[in-house]
């Protein structure tokens, strides 16, 4: 079974390829990242084809702080059109040496469609859920903050839903993601839920929170599709002589605007950091909170739980099909802040509650493998697609 794979930069389809490379599976990954950022991945070189001429630049006008959608938009469509005929051409020149071609949302329209006009099987593999729907419940909480923006191009939206009815299966991350889809009128029989899994290797208890105080954790994009208003409204309500809340993360244009109108007394906003002080942070944080009112699947949460850290998260985080509701952490609906305050309450009032649900934690997300159950359940998938 050969197995190519199309990716904007990195995501989590690095830990795909190296799963599928274990098992002899992979022919190559294509990225719009340099070599020099993936040799990092594990992949040895000749695995590894880059094609980053257009989404380097986007990266880094999106990470200058400065608000550049104007451009970004432009660059990151034409980015998904050239990578698509890249990937297309370079295919093309290996013909018979692929069997399925897995490629993130938005990449391998064309590719896709090239395969499969040649006996193979396109995968489209999509982090979060469908677009469209994406896009209805993004633009709602802008309305709610006030927020006049565009959510995504809707060039991309299009191509997206282009995509999802090319593909012969959609691969999603959670089973929130997967209803996303039905909701839109995708078959289910199209769609498989493959949850993500943990690199234990780079994630595990490096300290231990303090005992005197009670630490909250949010990693991920500061931004209103994340729920970061109603943690920090939340947050201002916990009851703790010694509390605090750590962000992680860049802070998006969106909730710049809306910031202002925040509680933010005892937060610390730190901006984006390196996976050691992650799991840092995580290892020495009491609780970390995920709020989003839209994410496919929180890695953070996997990454956390591996850190002995207990997790508070929302409906609509992929959290359920990660860990048990009220044993290694707690489920909340979305937009809750009272809920949000209730529950991080529970953990301040009582460390020994606290204490047992991170070791649950921990002995859960170290159940899971690292990444080796997430390989099965593609090869496993790809087989029966392949019929290998």
């Amino acid at each position: 079974m050969r197995i190519v794979q199309a990716v904007f930069g990195v995501f989590h389809h690095f830990e795909l390829a190296c799963e599928l490379h274990k098992r002899g599976h992979l022919e190559r990954i294509y990225s719009t990242w340099p070599w020099s950022r993936l040799k990092r991945e594990g992949l040895p070189h000749s695995k590894v084809e880059t094609f980053p001429w257009i989404h380097m630049p986007e990266y880094l006008l999106a990470r200058s702080g400065v608000d550049w959608a104007w451009a970004t938009d432009h660059l990151g469509y034409a980015n998904a059109l050239a990578f698509d005929r890249w990937t297309k051409w370079r295919m093309a020149k290996r013909t018979g040496e692929c069997d399925a071609l897995v490629a993130i949302s938005g990449a391998g329209l064309l590719t896709g469609k090239h395969l499969q006009e040649r006996g193979g099987v396109f995968v489209c593999d999509r982090g979060s859920t469908h677009q469209r729907f994406q896009e209805n419940i993004v633009a709602e909480e802008y309305r709610r903050w006030g927020v006049e923006r565009a959510v995504s191009d809707e060039r991309d939206t299009v191509r997206e839903e282009a995509i999802y009815a090319q593909a012969d299966a959609i691969t999603v991350p959670s089973s929130v993601s997967a209803r996303s889809f039905v909701e839109m009128g995708v078959p289910p029989e199209k769609l498989t839920v493959i949850p993500y899994g943990v690199r234990l290797e780079n994630f595990y208890p490096v300290g231990m929170p303090a005992v005197d105080r009670f630490d909250v954790l949010f990693a991920g994009s500061v931004g209103l599709r994340k729920g970061v208003p109603y943690l920090l409204e939340a947050f201002a309500r916990l009851r703790h002589p010694h509390k605090r809340l750590r962000i992680a993360g860049g802070l998006l244009p969106e909730l710049k605007q809306v910031l202002g109108r925040l509680p933010q007394e005892h937060v610390e906003f730190l901006g984006n950091v390196r996976h050691a002080q992650l799991r840092e942070l995580m290892s020495t944080s009491h609780v970390l909170v995920l709020p989003s009112i839209e994410d496919g699947f929180g890695l953070v949460m996997g990454q956390a739980m591996a850190c002995r850290c207990p997790v508070i998260c929302s409906t609509n985080t992929g959290g359920i099909d990660l860990f048990n509701d009220d044993i290694e952490g707690f489920i909340v609906s979305i937009r809750d802040a009272a809920v949000l305050t209730e529950k991080m309450q529970e953990l301040a009032d009582d460390p020994a509650r606290q204490q047992a649900m991170a070791a649950a934690a921990l002995a859960r997300v170290q159940t899971l493998g690292g990444w080796t159950e997430y390989g099965d359940r593609w090869e496993e998938l790809l087989r029966r697609l392949t019929g290998s």
